[in-house]
């Protein structure tokens, strides 16, 4: 069983080698079952396998007659479909959240030293016209100021995950955005990260900051 699973990592590394090598995108085509035993130096069966798992998380998808073809798993089914699996008790959702919760204290960390007077404006204007504040969307924006890729991407999928578990929409009051972007103002961080902790309710940073 080990050397299947180390067999079927490989195969998965290499595509996803051959995928970025070539060029390929969403909606590409990838060369077909044969082809790939051949280029990969894998047997077929082991291939096949390998695709066979790659389509039941939804990353590729095969049409009778045409091919095999690269699909955009960055929507809500890939993320529905790995919550299914590690997300079924509620420790698993406080580790999602908690992680969440760090990923934005530390991205809010990043916008202190970049943000400039034009993004608190916009930011600030933006908060000021919006009926009603959508948390990620304003998050969102402060990811966008602390320009980390990473940090973005890893953001978007727990917050995915969470709210595919959790239907309950916290209510948050404009006036905290405020005192938290008055904070960023200053570019001062201990209390940036002290009014994230009061919009959060998180007691244990509170203390802390």
């Amino acid at each position: 069983m080990e050397n299947n699973t180390k067999v079927y990592l490989e195969i998965v590394k290499q595509l996803r080698d051959m995928i970025t090598t070539d060029g390929l995108k969403t909606g590409d085509k990838i060369p077909s079952e044969r082809e790939l035993s051949e280029r990969l130096n894998f047997g077929r069966s082991s291939v096949r396998e390998a695709l066979r798992g790659l389509e039941l998380l939804g990353l590729i998808e095969t049409r009778r007659g045409e091919g095999t073809f690269i699909r955009d798993f960055r929507g809500h089914q890939l993320v529905q479909l790995l919550s299914t699996f590690i997300l079924q008790d509620e420790k698993a959702i406080r580790d999602v959240l908690e992680t969440k919760n760090f990923i934005e204290m530390d991205c809010l960390r990043l916008a202190v030293q970049k943000i400039d007077d034009k993004k608190i404006v916009n930011l600030k204007n933006w908060v000021d016209q919006q009926e009603v504040l959508k948390d990620d969307e304003f998050f969102n924006q402060i990811i966008e100021i602390a320009d980390n890729h990473l940090f973005s991407r890893i953001w978007s999928i727990l917050k995915e995950y969470y709210h595919s578990q959790v239907s309950i929409n916290h209510v948050y009051h404009r006036k905290d955005y405020l005192i938290l972007l008055a904070a960023l103002t200053e570019k001062n961080e201990e209390k940036t990260l002290s009014a994230y902790c009061h919009l959060r309710n998180l007691s244990v940073f509170n203390d802390k900051y």
